[in-house]
């Protein structure tokens, strides 16, 4: 089961809502369980690096199950997972702002948000995926 695109636009709409809210242009993406892009939004001024890096916040939710914000806290020096950001061809992101999306128990894609702080990017982030009853 892959997130569709209604529910990936559904989810867009919260995440660039909250992003209004707080006065940051955000690029916000989705993907499916695959990694594939099943939709992408850049709002008007964000930041061209934050395309690709939304778009991997999302991949790397989907590719290693968690919040890209608890994988930084294993990925420290010292940790169980330092060193994952260097594998998969560099597209694993270590820092707040990516989403794993369930229904129910079942993974059914990734939500990705970047343009500001981590913090910033968290908290879209988490206004999306509370968008929809997954």
């Amino acid at each position: 089961m892959n997130i569709s695109l209604d529910d990936a636009l559904v989810l867009m709409a919260a995440a660039r809502k909250k992003a209004d809210e707080i006065g940051v242009p955000m690029v916000i993406a989705v993907v499916d369980t695959g990694g594939n892009l099943v939709a992408e939004h850049r709002m008007d001024d964000a930041l061209l690096v934050s395309v690709d890096i939304a778009r991997n916040k999302a991949y790397t939710s989907v590719a290693v199950k968690v919040a890209t914000e608890d994988l930084a806290k294993a990925a420290q020096p010292g940790e169980s997972l330092y060193g994952i950001h260097a594998t998969d061809q560099g597209r694993i992101v270590i820092f707040g702002g990516g989403v794993p999306l369930y229904r129910g128990e079942t993974l059914i894609g990734g939500l990705g948000v970047s343009g500001g702080s981590v913090e910033q990017d968290v908290s879209c982030a988490k206004a999306g995926q509370a968008a929809l009853s997954l």
